[in-house]
């Protein structure tokens, strides 16, 4: 699977008041490896900064004067992204500008959605952290991913960490894969079959082992909200050959 994992930086918090994109940062995943190819674009915006967007970007409009507009990117933009799964954090926000850059061209290019399908990362980690903070910076700390030299806002850095920050979200993969070794399944399955026949004997949690699960399920509902594992499940047994 292609994925690109995308940010931008915008003058301002809301298209709808006519805020533009002045960053693009894609950087690329296929089967979840970085491939070393990304996208990086500053742009003109061609209106004022809000005070806000510039504090947190470090972005100013003299910088931004010789910059192309998103007119003369959006070629190369969405031959970029086109036919991949766009991985965005609060995905809505990235998603309504882009959107609203591609109406100003006109209809004829369509909506983002058409060109690309959408993951937002946002999303996925309120659902496996729910009540907590759940900030790109919030989920490097949580995640183990190094922000250190996240002084500013900038959509190629937010995007590389989120790539580390969503492989570590969904599958704990942080260290992009580097080094892992992958048994074939033919390995497996001769693996599997040569013990199959072995005897095996059941080995069942003492009262102090079932003692400590249920304190750590119970630890669990309460940091959680809810342990979907039963504290009073049957007691466990592993088979070991």
């Amino acid at each position: 699977m292609r994925q690109i994992v995308l940010d931008t930086e915008t003058t301002g918090l809301s298209w709808e008041k006519g805020n533009r994109i002045v960053e693009i940062g894609c950087v690329e995943l296929l089967e979840r490896r970085l491939t070393g190819r990304q996208l990086h674009k500053h742009l003109n915006p061609e209106r004022e900064m809000e005070a806000g967007a510039q504090e947190v970007t470090g972005l100013t409009l003299e910088f931004l004067a010789d910059k192309p507009r998103f007119a003369e990117v959006v070629d190369e933009f969405l031959d970029f992204v086109r036919g991949a799964e766009l991985i965005i954090h609060n995905a809505a926000f990235d998603v309504g500008f882009l959107n609203y850059e591609l109406s100003l061209l006109g209809p004829h290019l369509g909506r983002i959605e058409e060109h690309c399908g959408v993951v937002d990362t946002l999303a996925l980690a309120r659902e496996r952290f729910p009540g907590q903070r759940n900030s790109l910076d919030a989920l490097c700390k949580r995640l183990g991913v190094n922000n250190a030299h996240r002084k500013l806002h900038g959509a190629l850095l937010d995007a590389e960490l989120l790539a580390e920050v969503y492989l570590a979200l969904t599958s704990g993969q942080g260290d992009l894969g580097l080094g892992v070794v992958v048994e074939s399944s033919a390995t497996a399955f001769e693996r599997t079959f040569a013990t199959a026949d072995l005897p095996r004997r059941v080995l069942r949690a003492s009262a102090e082992e079932a003692a400590a699960h249920r304190a750590r399920l119970e630890r669990i509902a309460a940091k959680a909200g809810r342990c979907l594992w039963p504290a009073e499940a049957p007691e466990a047994a592993v088979e070991v050959a």
